[in-house]
Parts: C-alpha cells; sequence; structure tokens
C-alpha cells in the first residue's frame, strides 16, 4: 500500500463530523486531517499516520469481501441494484469494524475505557513516538491488540 496520505488543516465539515473535539483524524482515501494549531505535532501526525496504514488495510481486505459477497450472490442468482452498495463497503469497512468492536467494548467491563480499548487506537497509541514503526510494520498489526489486554 503505496498511497501516502495528505496532512491537512481540518475544515469545517470535518470539525462538524468530531463535534470539534479530535485533534486530528484519518479519513482514508482522503487524507488525514488535523486541527490547525497541532499540525506541526509529530507525534498527533504518527499517529494518524499509524491509524492511515490501518484503514488503507481495512479498504482492501473490505474490497475483497465486497467481491466475494458479489460474486457468491451473482452465482446464486441474486442480483439487484442494492449490490451496488459493495462500491461503498471497502471504504466503510474500517468505520463498522471500530462502530462494532467499540460497542463491544462498551458492553464489557471497564466500561469507561471503550475507545482507549479499541485495538486501532491501542496500536496507534503504542507507536505514534517511534517515527520508525511505520518502516517495519507488518501488515494488520492491530490484530494483535484486539484480545490481549
Amino acid at each position: 500500500m503505496c498511497l501516502k496520505p495528505k496532512v491537512k488543516k481540518m475544515n469545517g465539515f470535518v470539525l462538524f463530523i468530531t463535534g470539534g473535539w479530535a485533534a486530528g483524524i484519518t479519513l482514508a482515501p482522503f487524507g488525514i486531517y488535523i486541527k490547525e494549531k497541532y499540525l506541526t505535532w509529530t507525534k498527533i501526525i504518527n499517529h494518524e499516520s499509524i491509524h492511515w496504514k490501518q484503514q488503507m488495510e481495512m479498504i482492501v481486505a473490505g474490497a475483497i469481501i465486497a467481491a466475494i459477497t458479489v460474486g457468491i450472490l451473482l452465482l446464486l442468482g441474486i442480483s439487484s441494484w442494492w449490490l451496488l452498495t459493495s462500491l461503498a463497503f471497502p471504504f466503510l469497512f474500517f468505520y463498522l469494524w471500530y462502530l462494532i468492536e467499540w460497542l463491544i467494548k462498551f458492553i464489557l467491563p471497564p466500561y469507561d475505557s471503550a475507545y482507549s480499548a479499541l485495538s486501532h487506537e491501542r496500536e496507534a497509541n503504542a507507536f505514534e513516538n517511534d517515527y520508525e514503526y511505520l518502516n517495519n510494520r507488518k501488515h494488520f498489526a492491530w490484530l494483535k491488540y484486539l484480545f490481549h489486554a
């Protein structure tokens, strides 16, 4: 995955969808959006760059899942306009995973740490100060944080 993220200043739309609380957010394939006052903070940019890699992996995985699903449905003779939703699935797969994992971790104790317990956040937090991490990171490295505390 060689697409390099563009780091951009947060615009009004991104501020709206984050509620203004996030210092930065990664929205692959569009870029990494950072609040203006944090644009020079390498720690935040590195954290979001880890999320960029995670999201690019999930886009590829989502595309494979969507292609297999559409192939099976077409082989079964099931076709309809709603199959067009498979085009959006790869881009939404990361957020769907993120939401489901958050809901599960919100329901299970400790209840107040669902966000920080997310596998994607745990990997990004663990390596946000390691500026060489992305050069050596293995694909889907966040999976090892899924079940281990």
